[in-house]
């Protein structure tokens, strides 16, 4: 997909302007970026615990590929006012209907063939931190559409209060996922729910290893 020069430009400069609050006025460290590839179909699929990791993440990546877009799927009510719709629009959200969304999947599929996409498997966020169990429609796409899979761990953005000073919060990005197993057995639902399970699991892991993980 073509995105204009200015457009790329606007989505890193605010991403910096992001990062300067997060890692510098604050104490936001990212690890793991190394794993990312730079060009293809990429899907960061992370746990959700603050309405601060839509806007911290994508400066996790950026900060590594810039001038790259990372496009990511949103609740349809961050679109409803004219000045929000077009903010959240010139930085790679576009709005999603809760339950099944046709067309928003269509746009993901056709996303994932060569751009990033970051989704939040729960499908929800947990402001307590919990893990939850992933949505079977992540595996679907990521069966239809074999992207090289992220599986990524956001922690303690939860507790940040805005504005902050000092406040410590991390990504940590793991290993590309092998699906290779999977993507042998047949387009179900079950196999969709073995995709998304080795999700969660590679996301509790990395949130073990940081001394993060809630049931």
């Amino acid at each position: 997909m073509k995105v204009s020069f200015l457009r790329r430009f606007w989505i890193t400069f605010s991403a910096y302007v992001i990062g300067f609050y997060a890692s510098a006025i604050n104490r936001f460290t990212v690890s793991g970026d190394e794993e990312i590839p730079a060009a293809g179909g990429v899907l960061i699929a992370s746990n959700h615990i603050s309405a601060y990791d839509t806007i911290f993440l994508p400066w996790a990546l950026i900060r590594r590929f810039p001038m790259q877009m990372v496009w990511a799927p949103a609740k349809e009510e961050l679109f409803v006012k004219p000045l929000q719709r077009w903010l959240y629009s010139s930085w790679g959200a576009f709005p999603v209907r809760r339950k099944r969304d046709v067309r928003a999947g269509r746009v993901i599929n056709e996303l994932l063939a060569d751009q990033k996409v970051m989704l939040f498997p729960e499908g929800t966020r947990n402001r307590h931190g919990v893990l939850g169990k992933g949505n079977r429609g992540v595996g679907k796409i990521i069966y239809v559409t074999r992207p090289t899979v992220i599986p990524t761990a956001i922690i303690g953005l939860n507790r940040w209060k805005f504005p902050g000073f000092g406040q410590k919060g991390q990504v940590v990005f793991g290993r590309p996922l092998d699906f290779s197993d999977l993507y042998l057995r047949e387009n179900c639902k079950e196999t969709h729910v073995l995709i998304v399970e080795r999700i969660m699991t590679e996301i509790a892991e990395l949130l073990k290893r940081e001394g993060a993980f809630v049931q």
